[in-house]
């Protein structure tokens, strides 16, 4: 478990039920909304100063009640506040109906609301709890705030976007900041959620945190060293190349062979103890001139793979970088069934036409690593890619699940699923990592880490998280040699 609150993710049911739980232990529910709109006024406070007027957007539910409480402390400290209701607000209920009756301001309804320079908008319309998608009216709204580029400070979640998922639900703010409590949503780091929110704070209104951690499934977290450490292997003394684990990556034909080397070197760098590039006989000779730390086999057949694989010490390869897509490709995997294999790329591809051929080969204990971008991801699983209802984090699970193998579903968010229902949301990658080679590289990285006897799940995670790294020290305009050379081991 994370060391501090503000490191989990509660998906916006947890949340609710976070709240549920603390009014039923008898805390005063009504004091916690008093202290979140409070650090929301002293937030805006802080972080616009020169504001001519604070425009407070009051939604239907809690969240507008803790805009009504912000609008109170700002109107309180002596700033211009002007106040917006979504709804008929003698419609308000518990909480909510109590922070406004406290609220000296008369409201307008929202469609009356026209930016003007120097305004700062409090969103507080929905939150991280909106299942739909916002009206006409809001949408509009949000379009002419946006136009006029007022600058937005979000309670909670920016209006419009979804807590679980990021996805915007018809039109969402662009916040400058967003202040949250307790805990982030995964809406907050996935994308587009994530630039949407602008800067992130997270503010402890005073929950406890045995209730907080009891209502936290702990399924979706973000990707920190905390999530996989425990699986690292303990460093010892007495090791030797063999204890540190044998990768394999296989080449391409002779003019495709610089994938295979970004991944090989990458691997020995993350740690593996050897490191072996498995090449066409026509291809050892355009490796053997560029290569020094990392061996060579000659495999140019399933029969010669086949052959070799009576060596048991042979247990963790990747598949895919330059090797080229087809019958050949197919055919190795086969034959490594019962080892550890990152497939990536050419071998993703390889099983475009029938994606269960390849699922149906990897069952039991996962062994099995995928790393697909968006497009392969839609070839291998096309009705999940294509249910618009699911959030990258469920589509990734439900691809876990079917395929028995750890899932990278690759991007700006990209996020790791295991079979079992945990996924982690990766935050560290700069943007600069899209370039070509970059996922040789990292299918590398996990390939060493699963040499190293971490499992399918760790390694993934443990590989997108180091390959972020790398990609932060190798800096803007890196190219996936100077990536390949940035990566260090945990």
């Amino acid at each position: 478990m994370s060391k501090h609150l503000s490191d989990l993710l509660l998906t916006p049911a947890e949340m609710a039920a976070v709240d549920a739980a603390a009014a039923a232990s008898g805390i005063d529910s009504f004091g916690l909304m008093e202290r979140a709109g409070a650090a929301v006024a002293a937030a805006a406070l802080r972080l616009h100063p020169g504001a001519l007027r604070f425009v407070i957007l009051c939604g239907p539910g809690n969240n507008g009640g803790d805009a009504y409480v912000a609008a109170r402390h700002l109107q309180e400290s002596g700033a211009k506040v002007a106040l917006f209701h979504l709804g008929d607000p003698l419609r308000l209920k518990g909480d909510a109906a109590r922070a406004r009756m406290g609220c000296a301001l008369s409201g307008q309804e929202l469609g009356l609301y026209r930016p003007e320079t120097g305004d700062v908008v409090i969103d507080g319309l929905f939150g991280a709890g909106l299942g739909r998608a916002v009206s006409a009216d809001v949408c509009a709204l949000i379009e002419g705030v946006t136009e006029v580029a007022i600058p937005v400070l979000a309670i909670d979640l920016p209006s419009g976007l979804d807590g679980r998922t990021g996805k915007v639900l018809g039109a969402a703010f662009r916040a400058c900041n967003t202040i949250t409590f307790m805990t982030r949503k995964p809406g907050h780091l996935l994308m587009p959620g994530r630039e949407l929110c602008g800067e992130l704070e997270v503010f402890d209104i005073g929950i406890p945190a045995r209730i907080v951690r009891a209502e936290a499934g702990g399924a979706i977290a973000e990707n920190t060293p905390d999530a996989w450490r425990s699986a690292l292997p303990a460093e010892q003394l007495e090791t030797h190349k063999y204890k540190r684990g044998h990768l394999v990556v296989f080449s391409g034909e002779a003019d495709k062979t610089g994938a295979a080397r970004m991944s090989a070197i990458s691997g020995l760098k993350a740690g593996a103890g050897l490191v072996t590039i498995a090449a066409p006989h026509a291809a050892m000779a355009a490796n053997a001139a560029h290569l020094t730390a990392v061996m060579l086999h000659a495999i140019d057949d399933e029969a010669d793979l086949g052959d070799w694989l009576s060596d048991k010490r042979l247990q963790t390869f990747v598949l895919g970088p330059g090797f080229g897509i087809g019958t050949r490709a197919r055919g190795f995997v086969s034959a490594l069934a019962d080892r550890h294999l990152v497939l990536d790329a050419d071998g993703i591809s390889s099983f475009k036409d029938d994606p269960q051929q390849l699922f149906d080969l990897f069952r039991g204990e996962p062994r099995l690593v995928l790393t697909p971008h968006e497009g392969e991801f839609a070839r291998l699983f096309p009705d999940i890619g294509g249910d618009d209802a699911l959030g990258k984090v469920d589509k990734a699970l439900a691809a876990a699940r079917r395929a028995n193998a750890a899932i990278i579903y690759k991007g700006a968010d990209t996020v790791i699923a295991a079979p079992d229902g945990r996924a982690l949301i990766n935050t560290n990658a700069p943007v600069w990592l899209a370039t070509a080679g970059s996922g040789d590289v990292l299918a590398g990285i996990i390939g060493g880490l699963l040499a190293q006897g971490l499992p399918a799940f760790e390694a993934a995670a443990a590989g997108v998280w180091l390959h972020g790294e790398a990609g932060q020290r190798a800096g803007k305009g890196l190219t996936a040699e100077e990536l390949a050379a940035e990566v260090l081991p945990v």
